[in-house]
């Protein structure tokens, strides 16, 4: 991450990485105690990845829930609102 990606792998950013297929995501984070690594493999469909320049993204807490939960982020649907109470 330092050398590829010129960023501080001890700054508390989580990196997300997606293979090739997009069906595979891996994420890194450091906690201060040691490296955490998650992956994640869909059985069907693929991760939805944002456009990336030089190949970094900054993503919300509320994007990277969507990707890891491998929701369309560019356009999420509320499945229910409630109704008004009047």
């Amino acid at each position: 991450m330092q050398e590829g990606l010129g960023r501080d792998p001890f700054a508390g950013d989580v990196f997300v990485f997606r293979g090739r297929a997009g069906t595979l995501i891996k994420a890194l984070w450091h906690d201060g105690v040691g490296l955490s690594l998650y992956a994640k493999r869909l059985d069907r469909g693929r991760f939805i990845w944002p456009a990336t320049v030089d190949g970094v993204v900054s993503v919300t807490a509320a994007q990277m829930g969507y990707l890891l939960e491998a929701i369309d982020w560019r356009n999420p649907q509320h499945s229910w609102r409630p109704q008004s109470a009047g």
